[in-house]
């Protein structure tokens, strides 16, 4: 089932995407709860089906939000694909925990929206990544138990700026969180269309203008899926409609000789197998 948030007629409210023979519509479910998170954190997902009805409201009409457009918590995991961690070229051999940082909800646009190549910098770059959403929360999760805990799968362009990753000696969070520098969705996946063998081979796809710049499967993380809702939740709570952005692999623009930042008039892909495709526009923000 997939599950969107988005904004009709100047009214924000979030609902399900049913396939009809004349295309994509939303149904309505601001009655069961008023926002998908609220849906996710009251265990209202489980009434969604019986209240799927007919709908004229097309897909192509509505504009998608994030599909949690305000979630608590954004964890963000970096080099988290074995390839990626070789592309630095530093020597180092692979980490023994994962690289872990935040980021704020605005810094991530939906689907069609322009990304913001921001006037302080030129290095907009891309990030392909799968986006898990916490359905059930807990501290200290066994591994066995956390695929339980999944509220279902989205895809996350986890844009970064470059040069603003390093302003600090021990963090990256300045170029992880300019103003709709990513973006989230277009939708929610739920977890009852996964297996927890799905989640260990998932495939990540990212293209700029239709070039393939990334494409590699969760079989080659270093931190499975699994692990990090453990790890992560052994410092922190987890909570209903928290994201984890789960690790890009290696291709990203700065990786190539020279950089391929993103320009205005770009066109950036991500795609998820089993989830579908999210895809965003660059162009420059106003100062």
């Amino acid at each position: 089932m997939r599950l969107v948030s988005y904004v009709t007629a100047g009214r924000e409210s979030w609902g399900a995407v049913v396939a009809g023979r004349s295309g994509d519509t939303v149904v309505d479910l601001q009655a069961i709860a008023p926002t998908l998170k609220e849906a996710i954190e009251s265990g209202a997902l489980a009434r969604v089906e019986r209240a799927l009805m007919p709908s004229t409201v097309t897909l192509d009409s509505v504009t998608l939000l994030p599909p949690i457009p305000a979630p608590e918590k954004i964890l963000c995991i970096g080099v988290n694909y074995a390839n990626r961690n070789e592309e630095y070229k530093d020597g180092s051999g692979p980490p023994k925990y994962p690289s872990v940082f935040v980021r704020f909800p605005d810094s991530l646009t939906g689907h069609d929206r322009p990304l913001a190549r921001p006037p302080e910098s030129p290095q907009l770059d891309y990030e392909g990544e799968i986006g898990i959403v916490i359905g059930k929360g807990g501290r200290r999760i066994p591994r066995e138990q956390a695929c339980s805990h999944i509220a279902g799968v989205t895809i996350v362009n986890e844009g970064t700026i470059r040069d603003w990753l390093r302003h600090g000696k021990f963090n990256v969070t300045q170029g992880k969180n300019f103003v709709r520098s990513g973006a989230h969705g277009p939708w929610l996946v739920t977890a009852d269309e996964f297996s927890a063998a799905d989640y260990e081979n998932m495939r990540v796809v990212t293209r700029v203008n239709g070039e393939v710049r990334q494409n590699d499967t969760t079989t080659n993380m270093m931190f499975p899926i699994a692990y990090l809702i453990e790890y992560l939740s052994t410092f922190c709570l987890l909570k209903p409609g928290d994201v984890i952005a789960t690790g890009t692999p290696e291709g990203a623009g700065a990786r190539f000789t020279p950089p391929k930042w993103l320009q205005p008039g770009d066109t950036v892909e991500v795609e998820v197998e089993g989830v579908g495709l999210l895809r965003n526009t660059v162009e420059d923000e106003a100062r």
